[in-house]
């Protein structure tokens, strides 16, 4: 119960922003760990069954077949990079949203300068604190799915080549 005290606390000192952007991480993880799964888990036996129709075929090696293959590869690399690009912008989009925050928090800071005077030293630093939160939690989002987003595009990238090679071109 303390974690979600602290996380409703942190939430609170960062603005409405801060929802935004937890929502914005919820979807990007999910889709990370959808592709994650995929690639491990149904990919395996969606390639085999591309391999076992490729080597079931009568002719392997005209220029036909040849286009086949290359399409066979282009649709099971495209199958392997699905929802990247949108992993990418929600990414992109999480340091804009913490700017955002960022932002609302510094208007509600001159606000209260406005409004009270500037001679509160403590309650304008307390307020220029609570409106860099967003953009640190919109920053530190955007580094985990950067490393993920990469990582998922090399393994895509690499079970493409590898689809490809066990495509062999041969007399059938």
């Amino acid at each position: 119960m303390p974690a979600l005290l602290s996380i409703q606390d942190f939430i609170d000192q960062g603005g409405p922003v801060l929802w935004v952007l937890f929502g914005t991480c919820l979807l990007m993880w999910l889709l990370i760990l959808e592709r994650a799964l995929f690639v491990r888990i149904v990919w395996p036996a969606r390639a085999q069954k591309l391999v076992d129709q490729w080597n079931a075929r009568m002719d392997c090696s005209s220029w036909r077949a040849r286009k086949i293959r290359e399409a066979t590869v282009s649709e099971g690399n495209l199958e392997l990079h699905a929802l990247l690009p949108l992993i990418q912008v929600l990414v992109a989009l999480c340091p804009l949203l913490g700017l955002l925050g960022t932002v609302l928090g510094m208007i509600g800071v001159f606000e209260v300068i406005a409004v009270s005077g500037n001679d509160d030293a403590q309650a304008m630093a307390r307020g220029v604190y609570r409106a860099t939160i967003p953009t640190m939690a919109g920053l530190v989002v955007a580094l985990s799915g950067i490393y993920f987003t990469v990582r998922l595009g090399r393994l895509a990238d690499r079970e493409t080549s590898r689809l490809k090679g066990r495509l062999l071109l041969h007399e059938c």
